[in-house]
């Protein structure tokens, strides 16, 4: 909590103003970027599969910066997560935002849905998409069901944190009007019909556009106590505390062929004897003086020996130890070794290595940039 509450102090200098994003990374970039390079390796007959993976990848991105623009932009005071993949007690959840505001918490499911959505009275959605000129109808599945399940894990690991039953008897009861579910259509080109869909789903599916409109009203409506600062903090310290980074690797989903390399064929040469030299008498004869070559020797030096590998690795423990927080939240050993190996000579050199925000690298930044200097 103490790194949380560090981010958002050094954001407003005390106060929380506007809207603070705690998580702001995703997966998808780092899958994005690993697909495009596949894409260049494998042969024609595979690269439709991997374009086709990387376009899917692409709408998700865009729908999410959708949002990301929308939050950005509102002006009020939260506390964001984006990407969060929660894991407790063998289940799991892939929250795309969850958004603490001072009188509640929203768990936002972004859709960047293609065709025309149709919602009907028992809340299945059904897609309709143009084939050459031909419609076909598909079932999908409800994004409102898949965002409960969300909140359903959040309500286990919200409880699981009260001290006592009684606490966790009031913290479920209390669940419901402090947790609120939605889901956001990012693509302007979708036409979602909900004529005869019913009221608690209607009220459960906006555009991107609405977004900000709608929270205002909700915390308008709002009857709650509204949180502290550190209040809104340690929900956000709880749900990160459950977060796991998971990375799909397309390199195993893809089996790319071996390609088969012909034999090497061998000409034979023919085998030409050399004359002999002719060595005429040397006047002034001279002791033969063998030439002595020394061996180029090569010292390969394992980066955790060296110098600003230790001193980097020293700051991050004391730096975490004043700070009362674990030494990867920080920065962790990959990230140290990519500080290593790119040498950045100034802030906007730092936060081109990833991991390194802004607000991390104004934080960390001089300090890190001076060990780099005197070390390397």
């Amino acid at each position: 909590m103490n790194l949380l509450k560090s981010v958002v102090e050094s954001i407003s200098l005390g106060n929380l103003r506007g809207p603070c994003f705690i998580k702001q990374d995703s997966e998808a970039d780092t899958q994005l970027q690993q697909l495009e390079v596949l894409l260049t390796k494998v042969p024609e007959s595979m690269k439709s599969q991997i374009s086709n993976d990387i376009k899917m990848l692409e709408y998700g991105i865009y729908g999410e910066e959708t949002v990301a623009y929308e939050l950005n932009n509102s002006h009020i005071p939260m506390l964001i997560l984006h990407d969060l993949n929660l894991v407790f007690e063998g289940l799991s959840a892939q929250i795309d935002y969850l958004i603490i505001t001072n009188k509640f918490v929203l768990v936002l499911e972004c859709k960047n849905l293609f065709g025309n959505i149709e919602v009907n009275n028992n809340g299945d959605f059904i897609r309709t998409m143009s084939f050459f000129g031909k419609y076909k109808k598909e079932g999908i599945y409800s994004p409102i069901t898949q965002n409960m399940r969300h909140c359903d894990l959040l309500r286990s690991i919200w409880c699981s944190s009260k001290e006592n039953v009684i606490l966790r008897k009031l913290a479920e009861k209390q669940f419901n009007n402090m947790y609120r579910s939605i889901v956001v259509l990012a693509n302007p080109k979708t036409v979602i019909n909900m004529k005869f869909a019913k009221k608690e789903v209607k009220d459960k599916i906006i555009r991107a556009d609405q977004l900000i409109n709608y929270i205002k009203r909700l915390l308008d409506q709002s009857d709650q106590l509204s949180l502290t600062k550190d209040e809104m903090l340690s929900r956000a310290d709880l749900f990160m505390r459950y977060h796991k980074s998971v990375r799909t690797d397309y390199t195993k989903k893809y089996v790319i062929p071996e390609i088969e390399i012909a034999p090497k064929i061998v000409v034979p040469v023919p085998i030409v004897e050399k004359p002999k030299p002719v060595i005429l008498p040397d006047p002034k004869p001279t002791i033969p003086v063998k030439e002595i070559i020394v061996p180029k020797i090569i010292v390969e030096t394992n980066i955790e020996e060296t110098e600003v590998y230790k001193a980097l690795k020293n700051y991050r423990l004391d730096t975490s130890r004043i700070e009362g927080i674990k030494a990867y939240y920080i920065f962790s050993n990959s990230q140290l070794e990519d500080l290593i190996k790119s040498n950045p000579k100034n802030i906007f050199d730092l936060m081109k290595i990833k991991g390194f925000d802004k607000i991390k690298a104004e934080k960390y930044g001089n300090e890190i940039l001076k060990i780099l200097s005197e070390k390397n």
